[in-house]
């Protein structure tokens, strides 16, 4: 008796799991249809971004990674003729020396040999996860004086970086998360180092507007932090054509 209520339970429970499991997968095939994909047939041809050469540095959200590869950068590609340099790279954090860190991606894969109208970095979900220590705001302005294996310091690093070489507008942007202490703690330094350096800040996180358009649709959302394409297409994309057109010149 109690070895079947056992065996019952368990199929209860792993039921329970299947469903929960199919739903999600629904609601991701939802999102991304192809029907949502960046398409020439939506180019606008009078879209102040036309021909605006803007690097978007960043890990998972900035790619794509639950939307098939298809982020906002795309649709600000391929539909508001952005000339788009997407360096993203999944699960990659701010701080850090290895090879994958935004740093160094930032140094080795960005051609200096151009051009920008302007610079856009996202503010990572990733390096509290991976332990990378918050660090300290520095009171210089010395390219040398930061230190790298923090978040903080990487932030300083970038910023100081982009000034140095291209002298362009620096756009920071913050991303969707369940709540969670640690993210809004560097979110609330990202600004206070708004106020030392004069950058823009995107805040999706801040953006209720978005977050109650995911409420109303859950297939804009694959999880907590990564949209899909309908998510990227009516959420993430019109924030930053909005907010892009007011920044680059």
């Amino acid at each position: 008796m109690k070895n079947r209520l056992f065996k019952t339970a368990i199929a209860t429970i792993l039921g329970g799991l299947s469903y929960r499991v199919a739903k999600s997968s629904i609601k991701i095939m939802k999102g991304n249809d192809e029907l949502y994909a960046p398409s020439s047939d939506f180019y606008n041809p009078t879209s102040k971004l036309n021909d605006k050469r803007i690097v978007f540095l960043g890990s998972s959200i900035t790619y794509g990674l639950a939307a098939k590869g298809n982020s906002f950068v795309d649709f600000l590609k391929v539909e508001h003729g952005v000339d788009a340099v997407k360096e993203a790279v999944s699960g990659t954090t701010l701080a850090g020396n290895d090879k994958s860190s935004y740093v160094e991606r930032l140094k080795d894969n960005i051609d200096l040999n151009q051009q920008l109208d302007a610079f856009v970095c996202q503010l990572s979900t990733n390096d509290q996860r991976k332990g990378k220590p918050m660090g300290k705001i520095s009171n210089s302005f010395d390219i040398n004086a930061f230190d790298t294996e923090t978040t903080i310091g990487a932030i300083e690093y970038i910023i100081a970086y982009v000034n140095e070489h291209w002298s362009c507008p620096i756009i920071f942007f913050t991303c969707l998360r369940k709540p969670e202490p640690e993210y809004e703690a560097l979110r609330q330094q990202l600004f206070k180092l708004q106020q030392k350096w004069n950058f823009e800040i995107i805040d999706i996180w801040g953006n209720e507007h978005i977050k109650k358009l995911n409420e109303k649709h859950p297939e804009y959302m694959a999880d907590d932090s990564h949209p899909t394409r309908a998510g990227y297409r009516y959420c993430w994309t019109p924030v930053f054509v909005r907010e892009l057109d007011q920044i680059v010149e």
